[in-house]
């Protein structure tokens, strides 16, 4: 189903020449709503008329999954972009979603980490792809990097490459203990890579208001990050849930459920808050 916006754009936008804001979305955490977050706010952007490319950069490829990218279709992935050599152009590849594209990722990417340490620009190879002149005619107002669950050479390259992160942080006890020795790497990836990287925000996901502890959560992160942490909070959502076994992403499964309004109120604030 392709979700349609109220203006339409052509793709590429070859006359009009800018930079999108690259985004890491990182968390060393499995199963925190990382990839989730990716896709649907991805396609929440998507649908307010921005151009928007998600770069699938975890091995497991769930965000190429989730939005519908079929293995037989992967032809070229984030494996070339990284190593060999092709261009970011001719990795991005649509989705069924208007304004939104994807560079997917497949098993391959499994082997990047040992293959790309003996290269002296180890940590600097999605920053030159990201930085080459075509990724300028591409029509991309947004880049979302979907790291792996680790705080790997991979992740490090998105951090290296993204201009602000966005940590997504599950309502659970050790949600803060997790985003200190993150924000420690991210300060190294600041003092020897990239000394602009920036903290776009942490977001709650599942999160549910009638749980204690997730109120806890919510309360001290506040208390520790102020206003690193997005008013939004993503709800616990069965709709949430389901959407990736309908390779859809939830603004499109069910419009109206709670999750989809969470990802558009989301995007909305992205669009208009200052990065910390």
């Amino acid at each position: 189903m392709t979700q349609s916006s109220s203006k339409s754009r052509t793709w590429p936008v070859p006359e009009r020449r800018r930079t999108p804001k690259i985004i890491a979305i990182v968390n060393q955490k499995g199963g925190v709503g990382k990839t989730t977050t990716a896709i649907n706010l991805g396609a929440a952007l998507a649908e307010d008329d921005y151009g928007v490319a998600i770069i699938d950069l975890d091995p497991q490829g769930n965000a190429s999954t989730g939005l519908g990218i079929d293995v037989e279709d992967r032809s070229l992935t984030t494996y070339d972009l990284l190593l060999e050599g092709k261009s970011f152009s001719e990795v991005l590849i649509p989705t069924e979603y208007e304004n939104l594209r994807i560079v997917p990722a497949t098993p391959d990417l499994s082997s990047a980490d040992i293959e790309m340490y003996s290269n002296r620009k180890r940590s600097f190879l999605l920053k030159d792809a990201l930085t080459s002149r075509d990724v300028e005619t591409l029509g991309l107002d947004y880049v979302l990097i979907d790291c792996p669950p680790s705080l790997s050479l991979l992740t490090v390259n998105a951090m290296v490459a993204a201009h602000s992160i966005l940590v997504p942080l599950q309502s659970e006890f050790f949600a803060l203990e997790g985003l200190s020795q993150l924000m420690l790497t991210m300060r190294e990836v600041r003092q020897s890579a990239n000394p602009d990287l920036r903290m776009e925000g942490v977001v709650l996901t599942m999160f549910d208001g009638r749980n204690r502890l997730a109120q806890q959560v919510l309360a001290d992160a506040k208390d520790t990050l102020g206003e690193l942490v997005f008013s939004t909070v993503v709800p616990r959502n069965v709709r949430v849930s389901e959407a990736p076994s309908f390779a859809r992403a939830v603004i499109d499964y069910d419009p109206l459920s709670k999750g989809s309004v969470a990802y558009r109120s989301l995007a909305q604030e992205l669009t208009t808050r200052a990065t910390v």
